[in-house]
């Protein structure tokens, strides 16, 4: 498969691992945009939250509870911010859902 983060999940892409189960694998960012830049992203491929259907309910709050989860390892207990960018208007970039969990500093609003 060519899907970046499907190949930093299987591991033949190094990637720093944060927190990871059966359904997700979270991983820092490369290109951090906050002092805590994570990405949470499910092991299954799924291109973005618009492919979302039904049988993903349980999923998508897993991968929210586990962003939640590696807040509160990180110590950020002054707050976060968890964003789902979905679809080319939406800067979504890699075409696999994922949660970026971004924390550390004040963040601005609206973010962009």
């Amino acid at each position: 498969m060519s899907c970046l983060f499907c190949k930093i999940i299987e591991g033949s892409i190094p990637s720093t691992p944060v927190y990871q189960d059966e359904l997700c694998y979270a991983f820092a960012d490369i290109h951090p945009q906050a002092p805590v830049h994570v990405l949470v992203a499910p092991r299954e491929h799924i291109v973005s939250m618009a492919d979302c259907n039904e049988e993903d309910r349980a999923l998508l709050g897993h991968l929210l509870w586990a962003a939640a989860e590696i807040a509160r390892e990180k110590g950020l207990d002054k707050g976060y911010r968890a964003v789902v960018n979905t679809g080319g208007d939406g800067g979504q970039s890699v075409d696999h859902l994922h949660v970026h969990l971004l924390g550390g500093r004040p963040l601005a609003w609206p973010p962009g």
